[in-house]
């Protein structure tokens, strides 16, 4: 199945700190799951005291990452509802309780890159380089024009103005960098987006950008377990296999390999430290020339394993 193009929708705000936290607790009132995703707007313009295009902002990052999602027993089109994972992470509600609502570590941003980037069904500019760019250093323009270029071999539709894929590029790019600041005056605009914490792209000079592969060291096993297993869930649920080769795991669109831009080495040492979790779950071979992976059903079925055994938190709802 192609993947549809959107390039728009964040109005051209990256990431904030916090954001996601305030969608989901906007939505665990009872009332605002039965309302349209319009109303909702609305009453987030009052509870968040922010205009009408910093509210599409939150609600497209928070859809876009799979805290939020269509609500199914609605009968409106565009309510909203919290998906799992806004359950897992935000949700305070003390009979569930809450994993990382704050975003204080670093594996709760690592989760929410790789399911930002996982999703194969909207082609943004973020999704094409994560899982489609073999870019280790670029100039923003030649991103531009390759996007460009591949949007309709992937999606089947033309890519559409270059400006909109100028702003979603843009956007992108302030997401992942870190902002260096030489101004004394510090406001909101300062702060980096969390995902600009994880160091994969950085710029060199203006316009000149670099995302090299590498080991990931700040990667936590548990969640690149994760990763692995929902990859493997994904790419075998027709043929019923538990394995999966170790070229597909590093650089197939959707793999870890590719969104956390991981080396050849990096990869290796990812999977060494994922078969030495409990109960041999995820297991390798690196052998005359054989590299195969074999995940256990158990954590094939319910990648969310790992996520409960790092956070001490059901994923459950």
């Amino acid at each position: 199945m192609n993947m549809n193009p959107k390039f728009s929708g964040h109005d051209t705000f990256p990431l904030r700190y916090g954001w996601l936290h305030k969608a989901v607790n906007l939505l665990s009132c009872k009332e605002n799951s039965e309302k349209s995703a319009d109303e909702i707007v609305r009453d987030a313009i009052v509870a968040l005291g922010v205009g009408r295009n910093m509210v599409n902002a939150i609600r497209y990052w928070a859809e876009m990452s799979d805290v939020l999602q269509p609500n199914p027993e609605s009968n409106s089109r565009t309510a909203l509802s919290i998906a799992p994972l806004g359950h897992f992470l935000f949700n305070e509600d003390a009979t569930k309780g809450n994993a990382d609502p704050y975003l204080e570590k670093t594996a709760s941003i690592w989760l929410l890159h790789y399911r930002l980037n996982a999703n194969d069904t909207l082609l943004t500019s973020y999704r094409y380089f994560f899982n489609y760019c073999n870019f280790q250093s670029f100039e923003k323009t030649k991103l531009i024009d390759e996007i460009i270029t591949n949007t309709t071999a992937l999606t089947g539709v033309e890519a559409g103005k270059q400006s909109t894929i100028k702003k979603d590029v843009d956007c992108f790019l302030h997401t992942y960098i870190k902002k260096n600041h030489s101004k004394a005056t510090i406001n909101e605009d300062h702060f980096s987006s969390p995902l600009a914490e994880l160091g994969l792209i950085s710029e060199s000079s203006s316009g000149y950008f670099v995302s090299e592969l590498s080991e990931r060291k700040n990667l936590p096993t548990e969640i690149f377990a994760y990763a692995l297993c929902d990859f493997v869930k994904k790419e075998t649920t027709d043929s019923g296999v538990n394995t999966i080769d170790f070229d597909s795991l590093l650089s197939k669109p959707g793999s870890p390999g590719r969104i956390f831009r991981l080396s050849e080495q990096g990869l290796s040492h990812k999977l060494d430290e994922a078969s030495q979790l409990e109960g041999g779950l995820i297991t390798w071979i690196d052998s005359l020339g054989l590299r195969q992976i074999l995940v256990d059903e158990k954590v094939k079925n319910r990648p969310e394993y790992f996520l409960e055994k790092f956070y001490g938190n059901e994923y459950a709802y």
